[in-house]
């Protein structure tokens, strides 16, 4: 096979490198982007098409557990959408929470080859890097569930900097996880068994370990920062969903200081209003927080209508929502370090809620001074699929759809809203910001998200249309690491040698002994076989991590 391919006459978008719109000549050898290639490469002749680097998503949910509960949650679902073999893709199950291989083939469709899995209790990572490994194209990573783990927050609460800096580092080791990820930080696990002690405030103190979120976030903020992890803590904030729950989130933002921190799906937490009463926008006050702090990266995770699946660790939060019509819920328990809520749910826009949260989201965007740090997530699927992608871009490139659109959902909620007003159409160049180049910024793959000399060579070209959502929706050409996987639309072949992303940051040994007498004492599982060993890794998966770069620029 031909290693070497350029690509010529292409409108090249590479934010990173300052390439707006540029007609360039792209070169790829051995699934790396070069300055030249020799005569004998496959040419691409992309005239009047948009190259851009591939796709990365930063949040959505994709692998583990969670995820295979939910699809047992939903048969119906699936087999209304099966995705079928043919000569280049495998066999596999669509609808709102796919199978692997769905998942990895329809990312492609859309021009993404990398995703984040969000969520990943560190006892659950064996089966959640099998089923990484079983999707295809896409290279993926995961963040782990720390944020009510017992042990580290008993740490915390005694003061034990120094370790619970070095237990964090073991835990990110033994679970071969990217980052570490926060979710109703100090609130879960006082909620199991007692309902009434789920955290109301982020200065509220635990019951059970007398520890308030606002003390578990500043320390893993600080341990993360001082191991130098590539990704800051990725957090879902406390009272997520709940009317007036904007301070807490401008809180928790204030708590880093002038650390890094990356809020998730920063929508969700974006309402004014009194608890308990109908929710109102707070979009302003938000980004205007984020706007002023270049410390502070998000994604938006913007509720689409249709259906959606709550898939998250805010266990408390499921329980609440749990009389939902189908009324079908999970709520499960991890021992000793996360909570896990499961719910079909479907947006409508004539729902006053579904319609606010709905244009919440664009305000979000729309409001933004920097694309760099308020990127594009649907918080998949919580929010809706990830396969709405082109919609939400065209809703953000086109006033007057955006404008169209709002005339046929809730007008109480459009009345309460400055949507209407904001007048605002991303370019192509931001649209290539918001969907690979700040993803890629905000976690430190500096491979990734553009076209540069020496990136991986993750490509993808799109026909350029006025009906930006058909543009989106079907690539012209998709190239992973070099290899193409998409020519005129359709799959050519198939794409297996992808990489897992995870960082190995250094740890003293000796920290392995005071953690060892809690699992003894607790766990059901052996201290010995819990952490996973490199050897357990397939052999085609790549390890990589920046772990040295302590901040990555803005």
């Amino acid at each position: 096979m031909n290693n070497e391919i350029r690509i010529i006459n292409g409108i090249v978008f590479d934010p990173t490198n300052n390439v707006d719109g540029k007609v360039c000549e792209i070169c790829i050898k051995d699934g790396k982007i070069v300055d030249k290639v020799s005569s004998a490469a496959q040419t691409i002749d992309a005239k009047g098409m948009a190259v851009m680097p591939g796709g990365v998503d930063i949040h959505c949910h994709i692998a583990g557990p969670k995820v295979n509960l939910a699809r047992k949650l939903m048969p119906e679902d699936h087999r209304l959408d099966p995705h079928f073999k043919t000569k280049h893709t495998s066999s596999g199950s669509g609808g709102i929470v796919p199978s692997t291989f769905a998942t990895g083939y329809r990312y492609a469709t859309l021009g993404y080859t990398t995703a984040m899995e969000a969520a990943v209790p560190p006892l659950m990572a064996r089966h959640a890097l099998e089923e990484m490994y079983d999707t295809p194209i896409i290279d993926n990573g995961f963040y782990v569930l720390l944020g009510n783990n017992l042990f580290l927050q008993s740490l915390i609460a005694e003061g034990r900097k120094e370790e619970f800096k070095e237990a964090v580092a073991w835990w990110l080791n033994a679970s071969k996880a990217y980052t570490v990820k926060l979710v109703n930080p100090g609130g879960d696990e006082p909620w199991k068994g007692h309902k009434n002690l789920n955290v109301k405030d982020i200065d509220d103190t635990s019951k059970i370990v007398d520890l308030s979120p606002r003390k578990v976030i500043d320390a893993f903020i600080d341990a993360v920062h001082e191991l130098g992890l590539p990704h800051p803590p990725h957090i879902h904030c406390n009272n997520l969903g709940h009317s007036g729950n904007f301070d807490t989130t401008i809180e928790t933002m204030k708590t880093a200081g002038d650390r890094r921190l990356h809020i998730a799906h920063i929508q969700f937490n974006s309402y004014a209003g009194e608890m308990g009463k109908s929710p109102k926008s707070a979009s302003k006050e938000i980004t205007e927080y984020v706007n002023g702090h270049k410390n502070i990266t998000c994604d938006v995770g913007q509720v689409m209508f249709g259906k959606a699946t709550f898939m998250t660790a805010d266990a408390p939060l499921t329980y609440l929502l749990r009389g939902y019509k189908p009324q079908k819920w999970v709520n499960a328990d991890t021992e000793c370090e996360s909570g896990c809520g499961i719910l079909p749910f479907d947006y409508q826009g004539m729902i006053y809620t579904h319609a606010l949260q709905w244009a919440i989201g664009l305000e979000i965007f729309l409001l933004s001074e920097d694309p760099w740090r308020i990127v594009l997530s649907t918080d998949h699927p919580n929010g809706g699929s990830f396969m709405n992608y082109p919609l939400v871009i065209k809703l953000l490139m086109d006033y007057e759809f955006r404008k169209e659109a709002m005339k046929h959902v809730n007008q109480k909620a459009m009345n309460s809203t400055i949507l209407g007003e904001l007048k605002r159409e991303y370019t192509l160049n931001e649209i290539c910001i918001i969907t690979r180049a700040g993803p890629a910024k905000c976690l430190g793959l500096k491979d990734k998200g553009h076209l540069g000399i020496g990136a991986d060579a993750d490509i993808t070209i799109y026909d350029i249309l006025d009906d930006k959502e058909e543009m989106f929706n079907a690539p012209r050409y998709v190239m992973k690491a070099g290899q193409l996987l998409i020519s005129n639309h359709e799959f050519i072949s198939d794409y297996t040698d992808k990489k897992v992303l995870r960082v190995a940051p250094e740890f003293d040994k000796s920290i392995e002994k005071v953690i060892k007498p809690f699992f003894d004492d607790f766990y059901s599982i052996a201290f010995s076989n819990y952490a996973i060993d490199d050897e357990y890794l397939h052999d085609n998966i790549i390890i990589e991590a920046n772990v040295k770069n302590n901040i990555y620029e803005n």
